[in-house]
């Protein structure tokens, strides 16, 4: 055998090898996905700060514990339409998209299911790539997930404080040294006010800003209550 043909094998079980690598971490959110049915995940974000040996606080809590106020808030808040796409929004993203310049710059239109998809298995930033894993998956998710799971898992892991606070019961007692099954409805407004920005955010301490922002999330989640309740508690 010639030294170029040894080279020509060596190099393409190399990258027979890198391929097959590559589909295994395409493959493998969408195999644990059914898992989270029944285990309760962590977030990227929170194996990193443990990797890094940063301060991680989470204690989960199921969502039939947590008072139904804060449920709803967080969905009128994050996603009106959770309880009717498939994971994905398209008309947000429609409209999101008409007003950015491209898919990098585009703002909003981001569903509770594609940020449980993120945080999963994914890493921040916008950017294509990021996006072109994260549609599927959240489609995936909603497939395989009830809505009330797909919730469970959002308010469980999402970062909810400045210092490594996850998870909506970390964020409840950190702003109101209480749980999340006891927050009041403003309470719970301002903690649905701080998620697209915890680390500038406080709910524990809320500027004026944050307090006109919470004000509208708790007049839209009085009125939204009976349907948001209906869908992410009884399914």
């Amino acid at each position: 055998m010639s030294r170029l043909l040894s080279l020509r094998i060596t190099v393409y079980r190399l990258l027979r090898r890198v391929v097959i690598v590559i589909v295994l971490v395409l493959l493998l959110p969408y195999l644990l996905t059914p898992l989270y049915r029944y285990v309760m995940p962590v977030s990227t974000p929170m194996v990193w700060r443990w990797i890094t040996r940063d301060r991680v606080v989470r204690n989960t809590i199921p969502i039939k514990e947590i008072a139904p106020v804060l449920v709803r808030t967080v969905v009128v808040a994050e996603d009106g339409r959770f309880c009717s796409h498939s994971g994905v929004d398209w008309h947000e993203i429609r409209e999101a998209m008409e007003e950015a310049d491209d898919i990098e710059a585009m703002r909003g239109g981001s569903t509770i299911t594609q940020q449980v998809a993120k945080n999963l298995f994914l890493w921040s930033g916008r950017s294509i790539v990021r996006k072109g894993l994260e549609f599927p998956l959240a489609l995936w998710i909603d497939f395989v997930l009830p809505k009330q799971r797909v919730l469970e898992i959002y308010l469980n892991v999402a970062e909810w404080g400045p210092n490594g606070e996850f998870g909506v019961e970390a964020g409840a007692r950190r702003a109101f040294n209480k749980s999340a099954r006891n927050v009041t409805s403003g309470e719970a407004a301002l903690l649905a006010a701080v998620l697209p920005n915890p680390v500038r955010r406080s709910a524990r301490e809320p500027k004026r800003g944050l307090r006109r922002v919470a004000g509208l999330y708790e007049a839209r989640a009085a009125s939204a209550g009976p349907a948001v309740d209906a869908c992410v508690r009884t399914r």
